[in-house]
């Protein structure tokens, strides 16, 4: 007969073993929703979540650029997304503009990418888009949440890549002081504003403060005059190839008049050899051997840091019409900075994408808008700041904006633009030469 004493313990045995390999609560809590799942990438292999990593401390790496009150919005949002995710530490690397997208490019090149990156949108993303090296977003943040046009920089194929904070409206800033000592007003038209730089060459003053050792400071000039040459489709035309192109006359015309300032002395001797991040050309302002600067907004900041008390000597108008243009002078050279993306590499992409929503909150993008200078890319925001006002003012009334040539095109060819436009105010090169050199480059980069 069958011993039913050792039937029933072979039958204990048996589902101790089963419960052993069985799928167990790590959190040891009762909760099932979707926080606690794992998500599947494109390799087939698991990604690990929020929720796999609540019993485990998590570091997650952030890269981005910003400075003074900007980079203390960022820090402060890390700090709300680190006492909201205790588990969870984030490694912040802030480093300089230019040599952070090579840097960031050999990063993503190499496999090892920050988990969170600061991009400007535009070309400069869409390369590592196109690379298959983003995350997809979409479902992941409130699009209602940004401004349309702020948006549509990290938005390709209709799926978002990127979460924006701020943008920028690049006018021409200048001296009041200065304009009101030599009689001086601000010019409807550009005919008005040469008159302004004969007048302060004449009495010494440099009419434009400018370091264009970095290139993208010199850009600004040749972006505005052939916007307001050729006028605002000029550029899309010529990046999508569906009409002019970079070398059309409105573009060889800009360069033209680049180097006709030039020749007038409006910009300080060795201009391609001055470094914009060092202050060169800011302290030409302060010390007021220069009368104006063509700078984005964020220039208010660089004051209030450096130079205080010229905050009340500075204010601003959009570069002036030119005669027989097709640009307007409502129209804006202008960008988004930062957007906040996450690499696919991620080993903890949820986590990620919740990072970077906080980095592209309201609350962070009200600190950038009221300490930092930034128009805000979020709705929203309550600006306390009278410059922002202003400025948020003008970007609103604008019918046009023209987002920054070097942001915008792929690498390749914006380096070709920034290098060319640079020869330009070098005077080492024609613009008939300069333009010929960038249609070819775009050409072979954008007709592959």
């Amino acid at each position: 007969m069958f011993n039913k004493k050792a039937l029933w313990l072979m039958l204990v045995a048996f589902l101790l073993i089963f419960a052993a390999c069985g799928p167990s609560d790590s959190t040891g809590s009762e909760d099932t929703t979707g926080d606690t799942a794992t998500e599947t990438g494109d390799s087939g292999e698991e990604a690990e979540t929020e929720g796999e990593s609540d019993g485990e401390q998590v570091t997650l790496t952030l890269w981005h650029i910003e400075t003074g009150p900007s980079g203390e919005a960022v820090e402060a949002a890390v700090q709300r997304f680190e006492e909201n995710n205790p588990n969870v530490t984030v490694e912040v690397s802030q480093q300089e503009n230019d040599p952070y997208k090579s840097q960031l490019s050999v990063a993503m090149g190499g496999g090892n990418p920050p988990d969170v990156f600061h991009s400007w949108g535009g070309g400069w993303l869409k390369q590592f888009v196109d690379s298959d090296q983003v995350v997809d977003i979409t479902d992941s943040i409130d699009a209602g949440l940004y401004n349309e046009a702020a948006l549509s920089v990290s938005t390709f194929n209709e799926k978002i890549y990127g979460a924006p904070v701020s943008m920028d409206v690049v006018p021409v800033f200048y001296n009041k002081d200065l304009f009101e000592q030599y009689g001086l007003e601000e010019p409807e038209t550009y005919e008005d504003l040469l008159n302004i730089v004969q007048t302060l060459t004449d009495n010494g003053v440099t009419p434009f403060a400018l370091a264009n050792q970095t290139k993208w400071t010199g850009s600004f000039y040749l972006m505005y005059l052939a916007e307001r040459i050729g006028g605002p489709e000029l550029f899309n035309e010529a990046f999508e190839r569906s009409g002019r192109k970079f070398d059309d006359e409105a573009y060889v015309e800009a360069g033209r008049k680049i180097q006709e300032l030039v020749e007038m002395g409006a910009f300080p001797e060795g201009v391609n050899g001055m470094n914009y991040d060092t202050g060169q050309s800011r302290q030409m302002l302060y010390t007021e051997s220069a009368a104006m600067m063509t700078m984005g907004g964020w220039l208010v900041n660089n004051v209030r840091d450096e130079m205080p008390e010229f905050e009340d000597k500075l204010g601003f108008f959009l570069f002036p019409s030119v005669e027989g243009g097709k640009g307007a002078k409502n129209h804006v050279v202008g960008g988004v900075s930062p957007v906040f993306s996450v690499a696919k590499q991620s080993k903890h992409p949820e986590l990620a994408t919740k990072l970077v929503n906080e980095l592209a909150s309201l609350e962070t993008a009200t600190a950038m808008a009221n300490n930092a200078g930034s128009i805000s890319a979020v709705n929203g925001v309550e600006y306390e700041d009278p410059y922002i006002q202003e400025m948020s003012k003008v970007l609103e009334s604008s019918e046009a904006m023209q987002t920054y040539y070097d942001q915008t095109l792929p690498p390749e060819l914006a380096q070709v633009h920034l290098d060319t436009t640079q020869a330009l105010f070098g005077l080492s090169t024609t613009p008939e030469e300069a333009m010929a050199e960038v249609e070819a480059s775009a050409k072979k980069v954008l007709e592959e």
